[in-house]
Formats: C-alpha cells, sequence, structure tokens
C-alpha cells in the first residue's frame, strides 16, 4: 500500500512513478493506493476523514467494512473488480493485521463485498464508492446501514447472490450511473429496515439516477421508504422494473416520484417466494403505498401473466393495505400485457392522467 498526501502533485509523480495515476485531491489528504494482493480492509483502518483509499487495476480478493466518515473507496474503473476471497467467511485478509481480519470478515461473513456500516448513535456520514466492480458475493455487492449522504457511483454490481447495492436506514444518499446486472433479486434495494416491523422512514431526498438494471429479479426495490426520486434509469431485461412497497405500518411508504425512466422487455420469468407472487413482465408496480408521481416514463413490451404484469400497476399489498392518492400521469406506455395500465386495488384517490396507452384495466384508464 502507497500513501500520498496531497500536495497533488508530488502525489501524482508517485503514482506516476507506479505506471498509475491519481485524480487531484483537497490539501492535506492522503490517497492510499491498495495493489491487487495487498489488504484494502488495512487501509481504510488507517485513512481518515476526507481521505483516498484507490484500488488499482486488477482483481482485489476478499471484503472491506468502511466506518470511517468521508472516506472514497475508488477503483480506476471496470477492470478493478473486487471478487470474494477463497473460503469467504472464515478468513477474508491474510495481511490486514487483527482489527482489520476482523472487520472484513464479518463484512464477508453476512455475504457481502463492501459494507458501509456505521450504528444508531454514530451514522458514517460522506462516504463515496466510486468506478469499480464487484462481483460473485453471496449476499451483497455493496451493502450500507446506517450511511448518511452514501454516494455510489460507476460501480457495476454484477451476478451477486441477492442484491447488487443495498442500504438500510440511510438517508440522503446518491446512486448515480450504477450498472446492476443478473443479482439474485433487486439491482438496487433501497429499505428502511429488513430485519424488524417499523413505518417507514424519510431518505431526506435519496436520489437514484442514470443507472443501467438489467436480469435482475427486480431493477430497482424502494421498501417502506419516504421522499426518494428516481429518475432516468434503463431497465430492461428484469422479472420486474421498479418496485414501490409498503405494508401495513405507519408512518405509510410513499412520497415517492418515478420520473423518466425508460422501461422496456422486463420479462425475465421468475418463481414466487415467500413474500411474493411469482414475477414476469412488470414494468412499475406500486403496492400498499401513498402520494407517490410517477410521470414521464417510457414503459414498453413488458409482458407477463403474473398478478403484478403490465406496464405501470397499482396493487393492494399482500397483507391487505391499499395504495392511496397515487398520480399516474403523461407516460408513454406501448406492448404491456395484460395492459399498460392496470388497478386492482380499492385504494382511494389514485387517479391516471395524460397518459399515453392503448389497454387498461378496468377500461377508461388510458
Amino acid at each position: 500500500m502507497n500513501k500520498c498526501h496531497i500536495a497533488y502533485l508530488a502525489c501524482a509523480a508517485a503514482l506516476l512513478g507506479t505506471g498509475l495515476g491519481a485524480a487531484p485531491s483537497a490539501a492535506g489528504h492522503t490517497v492510499h493506493l491498495v495493489r491487487p494482493g495487498e489488504s484494502i480492509q488495512r487501509a481504510v483502518d488507517s485513512a481518515r476523514p476526507g481521505d483516498t483509499v484507490l484500488l488499482a487495476h486488477g482483481t482485489h480478493h476478499g471484503s472491506v467494512d468502511v466506518t470511517t466518515p468521508g472516506l472514497t473507496l475508488r477503483g480506476m474503473g471496470r477492470g478493478t473488480v473486487l471478487v470474494p476471497e477463497a473460503g469467504a467467511g472464515t478468513t477474508t485478509v491474510a495481511t490486514g493485521g487483527a482489527g482489520a481480519e476482523r472487520a472484513a470478515a464479518n463484512c464477508a461473513a453476512a455475504g457481502n463485498g463492501i459494507c458501509v456500516t456505521g450504528t444508531k448513535d454514530h451514522g458514517v456520514d460522506g462516504v463515496t464508492i466510486a468506478s469499480l466492480t464487484v462481483t460473485g458475493f453471496a449476499k451483497t455487492g455493496i451493502h450500507a446501514d446506517e450511511a448518511d449522504r452514501l454516494t455510489v457511483r460507476n460501480v457495476s454490481a454484477v451476478r451477486n447472490g441477492v442484491w447488487g447495492i443495498a442500504t438500510e436506514r440511510s438517508a440522503r444518499g446518491v446512486f448515480r450511473g450504477n450498472t446492476a446486472r443478473d443479482n439474485g433479486d433487486a439491482g438496487l434495494f433501497l429499505a428502511n429496515t429488513v430485519k424488524l416491523e417499523e413505518g417507514a422512514t424519510d431518505t431526506g431526498g435519496t436520489v437514484v439516477e442514470h443507472n443501467r438494471l438489467e436480469g435482475n429479479r427486480i431493477g430497482v426495490t424502494v421498501r417502506r421508504l419516504r421522499n426518494l426520486t428516481v429518475a432516468g434509469n434503463h431497465l430492461t431485461g428484469n422479472c420486474a422494473a421498479v418496485f414501490v412497497v409498503g405494508d401495513e405500518n405507519k408512518p405509510k411508504a410513499g412520497l415517492v416520484t418515478v420520473r423518466a425512466n425508460r422501461i422496456e422487455r422486463n420479462n425475465k420469468s421468475c418463481p414466487k417466494t415467500a413474500r411474493l407472487d411469482a414475477l414476469q413482465g412488470s414494468g412499475i408496480v406500486l403496492t400498499g403505498t401513498e402520494d407517490n408521481l410517477i410521470t414521464q416514463n417510457v414503459i414498453r413490451d413488458n409482458v407477463g401473466t403474473s398478478p403484478l404484469s403490465g406496464g405501470i400497476v397499482v396493487f393492494k399489498s399482500f397483507v391487505g393495505t391499499t395504495s392511496e392518492r397515487n398520480r399516474i400521469s403523461d407516460n408513454v406506455l406501448e406492448g404491456n400485457s395484460p395492459a399498460d395500465l392496470v388497478n386492482t386495488d380499492p385504494g382511494e384517490g389514485n387517479t391516471f392522467q395524460g397518459n399515453s396507452c392503448l389497454s387498461s384495466r378496468p377500461a377508461g384508464l388510458c
């Protein structure tokens, strides 16, 4: 591992001397360069707020747990790849020291590649994960808990067992320019918590934009959250593209804007699970939520026979909670089956206005 105090020119010269370059950083911050085979966790543990841990091009093995606020963990593009250590969950880092080994091992034992871990009393603020590929982990490529202002950008999360990128109990996140492909459940999974029954939490304006989500069970899942925007994403080849999900807990999930996304041919077939019916051909699904705005999306050729199939589907939740006061307006829909617009929810105040479409259930929504 190399350290470079910025003094950018001195750092750049040192890194270029190894055939590697670094972007400018603020004066007084440090870039910790980690080459394949070296301990990422050791670099992360020695970093201070504002530092960058820079992963060189190549394949890195093991998991890493980030608890330092303001840290940037960055690769050099898709060719910087993080994969599990052989025998992950027992021995993950051989060179990081006992503390580093414990942190990485805990992340790996949970099945994750990169963990951003705060606590209720000490959230981790302002972490950035950028410009790398994370693949092959049993649960999640990147998992954050109690993270405020987390940024994940230009990351490829590919073929992870459950989620590509996931957050719980986190707020004010930015997820931009990522690719999540062929993950076992959601490419992007944002939730209050999966461990407890609690009401929806306010994300403070989390943004999910300009991502590509392909070949997952669900492209983006927003679960038991409020105040969030999903915009400008391309979702294709999933079993379902976007789920906005609530339940009987209070406050109710909602105030989510889904805007200007391209949602096409999400026709992969996924079997029924303990919590959810079989999925195929779902564009945007609202279930058990309120006061959402679904607007200016282009939704084409999503075809299936699931109860949740269709272009835009408003569906009473599986625990019986209705969706209310949702506005579905100014979307372009065509070629979706069983219909472009589907409303099977008896909840009050759901409106469909200004949409360009040919078919709906019940009739008259287009």
